[in-house]
């Protein structure tokens, strides 16, 4: 049976980039067919096989959607785009292993070098124009299935985060990785285009709707607040999400501080950093959200983060994606779609979905 990720399945790319890079390379889309034969040329897609020989360089290109944004600067994959995962900083925050590894999935697919093919690099990585060296560096990998005897690859860094391809991708421009809520990486997490200023997540404007799914996967239906992911990925595009609220337990100064500012907000008002954003990822934006259908607009704004991104909040609140919601609808399925969130006592507080409008 074919799945969303073989590897030999046939990739339909035609009208799946919302965001045409301009980095004054070719963009002519390759499709692989069912059969095993070779590709002409390498492709953003291609996995990786084997040991870096050189170092990699970062460089930046322009996006219509995104704003400027990370890719490969030079050799084969030169033009392709590169993304970041949150939950990633798992590994940072208690060395658990690398949320994109080799280990077991849903899609039996390793994610590091298939999925999500990992940039490596031999030796220091190369700062291209617009890319800051100072964010550029390493962390060791060994979690490789080309790997043997206890070998080990470099993968590049920026600010701290590994960086990755898209196999869905398949030539400069293509963003089919952007804003992507991921059930298969353990855990769930979101992908993120990179801006190379802040090295954070270049996002373009949110987007919030409503969104009618059963609570906890198989309770009764519920129509909440809703953010709209997965921008260009063609098997699932367009997808909706519950957004949360985080609020102090009763007795407890944990939660959220609600923001005076209606349309912005300086400082740190988030209780959630750390293993919190893990779990429950903050809702980003790169400009001001935008409200959809039965969402007022006037009650959106944002709030700036410690590390300079900006989260998008609801009457003054700042909003969470919930990782457990992380699903692949048809014809795919991967995960299952539901409020799972709704209620949530955590340490950090209690997290809670939003009604529509009276």
């Amino acid at each position: 049976m074919t799945t969303l990720f073989q590897r030999h399945a046939r990739l339909v790319t035609a009208g799946v980039t919302a965001a045409a890079l301009t980095v004054g390379l070719p963009a002519a889309a390759l499709v692989f067919s069912s059969s095993a034969s070779a590709q002409s040329s390498p492709a953003c897609s291609d996995d990786v096989t084997g040991a870096p020989t050189g170092p990699a360089t970062v460089s930046v290109a322009r996006t219509t959607s995104y704003g400027r944004v990370l890719v490969v600067g030079s050799g084969p994959y030169a033009g392709c785009s590169l993304y970041l995962l949150t939950s990633d900083q798992l590994h940072a925050l208690n060395g658990a292993p690398f949320a994109c590894s080799d280990n077991a999935n849903a899609v039996n697919s390793p994610c590091d070098s298939d999925l999500w093919p990992a940039l490596l690099t031999k030796g220091a990585p190369i700062a291209g124009p617009g890319v800051n060296p100072r964010l550029l560096g390493t962390v060791t990998r060994t979690d490789f299935d080309f790997l043997t005897g206890g070998s080990s690859v470099k993968q590049v860094t920026y600010d701290g985060y590994p960086l990755y391809r898209f196999f869905k991708d398949q030539a400069a421009g293509d963003t089919q990785g952007a804003n992507l809520d991921d059930p298969v990486t353990s855990p769930p997490g979101v992908w993120y285009l990179v801006n190379p200023r802040r090295a954070t997540p270049a996002t373009g404007p949110a987007h919030l709707q409503l969104e009618t799914a059963p609570v906890g996967g198989t309770g009764p239906a519920a129509t909440v607040l809703a953010a709209t992911m997965n921008n260009d990925f063609s098997v699932f595009p367009e997808a909706s999400f519950p957004v949360y609220t985080l609020s102090g337990r009763h007795g407890h100064r944990r939660g959220d501080l609600r923001s005076r500012a209606r349309h912005h907000g300086s400082g740190h008002r988030s209780a959630c950093q750390g293993l919190c954003a893990v779990y429950w990822p903050p809702l980003l934006t790169s400009d001001r959200p935008v409200a959809g259908p039965g969402v007022d607009q006037h009650a959106l704004g944002f709030i700036v983060r410690p590390d300079g991104s900006h989260q998008v909040t609801y009457h003054g609140r700042p909003l969470y994606l919930f990782y457990k919601d992380a699903y692949i609808g048809p014809p795919r399925d991967v995960g299952m779609q539901g409020i799972y969130g709704a209620g949530a006592h955590t340490p950090w507080g209690v997290f809670n979905t939003i009604p529509p409008l009276p």
